[in-house]
């Protein structure tokens, strides 16, 4: 199978990959640490800050898995691995997802904002547009209003770019 030269040439090279490798698993490590750290720390100061429990879960999970894949690709890089295609790939998976959710990700996007600056409550009657109702539920995609025992999803994007007027509690 192997002569004996071609076995020491292997191992030579494995030598010599060893660094690359033993650097490549500590910055992959530093990576998975400090993703587990930016979980935490997210959802220490929304828990600090009273934000919703289901969009710290999606803040800190996206942070997790942004800085996990920055990691990986980082370790690819100090492994010797020529990641330039690996990176306009994914920049153009991105710019073509990006465009293809664009109504989903400002529908998410605003969803976030009226999770965060929380213009209204849940039961407080609000009107946007041509849609009039007590709120019922905000979440990262609609804000849920209650109109004669029928519920009417608003997107959150109308919501948070139309004038929204607020009456009282019902």
């Amino acid at each position: 199978m192997f002569t004996p030269e071609a076995w020491q040439e292997v191992m030579g090279r494995m030598l010599l990959w060893a660094p690359q490798l033993a650097t490549s698993l500590v910055v992959l490590l530093a990576f998975w640490l400090g993703a587990a750290v930016a979980a935490k720390v997210i959802r220490r100061l929304a828990r600090a800050r009273d934000i919703d429990p289901g969009l710290t879960h999606f803040l800190s999970r996206a942070a997790r898995a942004g800085l996990l894949l920055f990691g990986v690709i980082t370790a690819l890089g100090t492994l010797g691995i020529d990641i330039t295609a690996l990176v306009a790939g994914l920049g153009l998976s991105g710019f073509a997802l990006g465009f293809a959710l664009k109504d989903i990700i400002s529908n998410v996007l605003a969803g976030i904002l009226i999770i965060i600056y929380k213009p209204f409550r849940q039961n407080d009657h609000i009107k946007v547009s041509a849609f009039e109702g007590a709120v019922a539920e905000v979440n990262l995609r609609y804000t849920t209003l209650r109109v004669d025992g029928q519920k009417i999803f608003v997107p959150n994007s109308m919501v948070f770019t139309n004038a929204v007027i607020v009456g009282a509690a019902e």
